[in-house]
């Protein structure tokens, strides 16, 4: 498939995304992801390009690019092993002796198992970083159960830990113990049945929220329903009380505890719209923040980066495409804007 024909087939799903709201229904679509396995896929031609790239007359960062952009990351796997066996030397290791800075790091990232991925980012979370709630949170409470379990047996076989030690190391009260009940992966997934009487019960136990010590409740209802049963819950809390559940955790909780309940309420509510708004954040500061742009756009391109696209255009006035053609700058942002893909009009 062309670019242009890319892009056009991307924004028809933008317009039809904004008209009908399927922005959270991957299931309609199949994936609502900016990159999708490349169809006219060769790796030898890939293993060629990419050996050109690297060792002809000066590094030729375009192609390295729109190679690894344009591929889905079974197919960098492959591309990767080929590598290995044609050449007898390590992909991965090339890429870094012939990159540096922020490209390096997106190419490493590119390259790298998602459960790799995350598992490396919520060490680096918990170990090395002044925004462990904030990362391990979106990590925990974001990808799928299966890729979490994943993500957890990388973690304790890279590093030599558990990360439930870790979280207990590194966290202490109530962010702790959502963290670790986040971790073991036990929310409940969607009947298709909608249970009004539990629905009712866990809104009355959201309400005794001003009674002591009501945070085991709060750590089970919102870490093990299901996210559609939630939203009800969270419609009838307000219809209940008068006040959102957001309003509530404000009023209720303090420090980590509040800005982990709220973080996880818009997980629930609308997911690509809680990536949207910490890719404007990252946009908005000083630097721009690469390490979370990176990780968002790289860990989403394959499920709900259209959706978050959308989200974006929406709330902010501005696409996120161009927002990092406008702020981001330097050999990434080439990288960057390959996996946002196009332009939303």
């Amino acid at each position: 498939m062309s670019v242009s024909s890319e892009n056009m087939g991307h924004s028809v799903t933008r317009e039809i995304l904004s008209y009908l709201g399927l922005a959270n229904k991957t299931a309609a679509w199949g994936t609502l992801g900016t990159l999708r396995t490349f169809l006219s896929f060769s790796v030898d031609k890939d293993v060629q390009r990419l050996l050109r790239a690297i060792t002809g007359p000066g590094v030729d960062h375009r192609t390295i690019v729109d190679v690894l952009t344009n591929r889905s990351r079974e197919q960098r796997q492959l591309i990767s092993r080929a590598f290995q066996e044609r050449t007898q030397q390590d992909l991965l290791k090339s890429l870094q002796a012939a990159l540096s800075g922020n490209l390096e790091r997106i190419v490493v990232a590119l390259l790298q198992p998602a459960a790799q991925f995350d598992a490396q980012e919520l060490r680096t979370a918990l170990k090395a970083s002044d925004s462990t709630e904030d990362v391990a949170m979106e990590i925990l409470a974001t990808r799928a159960p299966a890729r979490l379990q994943e993500c957890l047996a990388v973690y304790k076989h890279n590093f030599q830990a558990e990360a439930e030690e870790d979280i207990k190391c590194e966290t202490s009260g109530m962010l702790r113990d959502l963290l670790l009940a986040l971790g073991k992966g036990a929310r409940e997934s969607h009947s298709g049945i909608i249970d009004y009487h539990l629905e009712e019960r866990d809104v009355q136990v959201l309400q005794q929220a001003a009674r002591p010590s009501p945070e085991n409740a709060w750590i089970l209802i919102f870490t093990q329903r299901s996210p559609e049963h939630l939203i009800r819950v969270f419609d009838l809390y307000q219809r209940c009380t008068g006040q959102a559940v957001e309003e509530a955790i404000q009023k209720h909780f303090r420090a980590d505890a509040q800005a982990a309940l709220l973080s996880l309420a818009s997980v629930i509510r609308n997911t690509p719209l809680y990536f949207a708004d910490k890719l404007q954040l990252a946009l908005q500061e000083t630097e721009p923040n690469y390490q979370v742009l990176m990780r968002i756009l790289i860990s989403r391109s394959e499920t709900d980066l259209l959706s978050i696209r959308a989200e974006f255009k929406k709330k902010f006035g501005k696409s996120l495409y161009s927002s990092i053609q406008d702020t981001v700058g330097g050999d990434c942002r080439s990288a960057l804007l390959a996996l946002c893909r196009a332009e939303d009009i």
